[in-house]
């Protein structure tokens, strides 16, 4: 049997900036050690699964996400280049698309300047003493961090965007957390906050950029800047623009994509 793949650079208008995902539109689901052992072959930071839900009037499809390592409940940039996908290379004549996900019905909207716009979950925080762990990985670190319940990431906030660049956390150590990773964040020089993402307990050393991150990041710039409307960056090698919106329980996270390639997988 032979699957359609494509991949798609997220967060982006250019070839080989953003973060790249593996999309697969499927009939119906694969094994689960399937979607696992395609995934870790891809080896990208995420690879999307998504079937046709043509029996729910609620929603038009199902969608997973899986890192080389693990299932997660939650991606941004593989949610906005399955949409990309769906709109551009499957006929798809909506303005919108309702994903069915571990993490409630998202939807993605196009844009009349080619964005496109993830309607995705707040997600709240614990504030708590910064863990050991965390602190020997990265020295710099504050006293204070938050916890994120519903991915289990942790968020550190540095003094300065220059600090965010600077970062090297030990991710051997990070990894032994158990949990997906450490979130790095400060104000930005020329955009409103700028951060950097290490996911060592799902697979994933650096993401390039990381939308679902910003479920949180928004709501809490939001708290300590006033305002709803935010543009952001994430200062990886690839690096990525997004542009915010706090909506209450839910948060706007917008970007571009770039289409690299498509072909087809074998089993």
């Amino acid at each position: 049997m032979s699957y359609p793949i494509y991949q798609v650079d997220a967060f982006t208008s250019t070839l080989f900036g953003g973060n790249p995902a593996a999309v697969m539109p499927l009939q119906s689901w694969l094994k689960d050690e399937t979607l696992q052992a395609l995934a870790l072959e891809n080896y990208l930071s995420e690879t999307a699964y998504f079937v046709a839900e043509e029996d729910d009037p609620e929603v038009d499809f199902h969608i997973r996400w899986f890192t080389p390592g693990a299932e997660v409940p939650l991606c941004g940039h593989a949610t906005l280049a399955s949409a990309w996908i769906i709109f551009n290379k499957l006929g798809w004549e909506k303005d919108t698309i309702r994903f069915r996900s571990k993490s409630g019905v998202l939807g993605v909207r196009q844009t009349d300047d080619g964005w496109l716009t993830l309607d995705f979950p707040r997600l709240d925080w614990q504030e708590q003493p910064t863990p050991e762990l965390i602190r020997q990985a990265l020295p710099e670190a504050p006293d204070t961090a938050l916890y994120v319940p519903n991915d289990t990431n942790y968020l550190i906030v540095m003094d300065s965007e220059q600090a965010v660049i600077n970062a090297k956390p030990d991710l051997r150590l990070l990894k032994q957390l158990g949990n997906q990773g450490l979130i790095v964040t400060a104000r930005g020089e020329d955009c409103d906050f700028v951060s950097r993402y290490f996911a060592p307990g799902v697979g994933i050393e650096e993401d390039p950029v990381t939308g679902s991150i910003h479920s949180v990041l928004v709501p809490y710039w939001a708290e300590q800047l006033g305002g709803t409307t935010f543009e952001a960056r994430q200062l990886s090698a690839r690096g990525g623009e997004l542009r915010c919106e706090l909506k209450g329980d839910r948060v706007d996270i917008s970007g571009q994509a770039a289409f690299y390639m498509e072909g087809q997988v074998y089993l």
